[in-house]
């Protein structure tokens, strides 16, 4: 199973969208938050040339934010993208 990354911060709307939408299909993610931490953010921006979050990596690629995860999942890929079966407890979703 690919590691699911995801780079937030507190008061993000999206961010929540997107931990929900993990949640839904039982998919465990780590959450690392950023809004305290500079040299985090500043490493996102030379990954991803983005500033915004979330910002989602699904293993070693960059998916970019909510929109694009969405836009993944409406097509039917998220899935297959994670590899694997989802998680079977909700609980343990994040670590």
């Amino acid at each position: 199973m690919n590691e699911i990354r995801l780079y937030t911060t507190p008061q993000c709307g999206y961010c929540r969208l997107a931990k929900a939408l993990f949640d839904r299909h039982h998919l465990a993610y780590r959450e690392i938050d950023v809004s305290g931490d500079p040299l985090t953010r500043a490493r996102l921006l030379e990954m991803t040339g983005r500033q915004t979050v979330p910002q989602i990596f699904i293993g070693s690629r960059a998916i970019g934010g909510y929109e694009e995860l969405s836009a993944i999942e409406r097509a039917g890929r998220l899935l297959a993208m994670v590899g694997d079966s989802p998680s079977p407890d909700p609980e343990q979703a994040v670590p």
